[in-house]
């Protein structure tokens, strides 16, 4: 799998949230660690990007199991990404703003079953 954080070197793709259309986002990787002993819990990191076309948006977090067969992302405010967000007026949205945005997008993908498929991997 392509480190899931080297997305930061990607170059940077502006999305205008209000204008622009949706973001056509596929799995690239899920990575799966366990932390600490074998009774610790499973982590990792899952990477998802655009494949279609020229410039390449990506998205990168980091996600823990919570319980068997519950995974969340370990860091709501820890999204990594290539995507500079713009407003419709084309100015930079605040931090706060791009968090929301990037959780938004988090949310609509189904991530859960990408980790879940790859946590069942790692027993096989």
């Amino acid at each position: 799998m392509t480190p899931a954080w080297i997305v930061c070197a990607w170059p940077p793709v502006l999305w205008q949230v209000d204008e622009t259309a949706p973001l056509h986002l596929v799995h690239l990787g899920t990575r799966v660690l366990r932390f600490g002993n074998d009774e610790g819990p499973l982590i990792g990191q899952t990477l998802w990007g655009e494949t279609s076309a020229e410039p390449v948006a990506g998205v990168a977090w980091d996600w823990v199991e919570v319980q068997d067969g519950v995974v969340a992302m370990a860091d709501p405010l820890g999204v990594v990404t290539n995507l500079k967000l713009l407003d419709a007026r084309g100015v930079a949205l605040s931090d706060f703003q791009v968090a929301v945005h990037l959780n938004g997008l988090v949310h609509s993908l189904p991530w859960q079953t990408e980790v879940q498929r790859a946590i069942h991997h790692l027993n096989d």
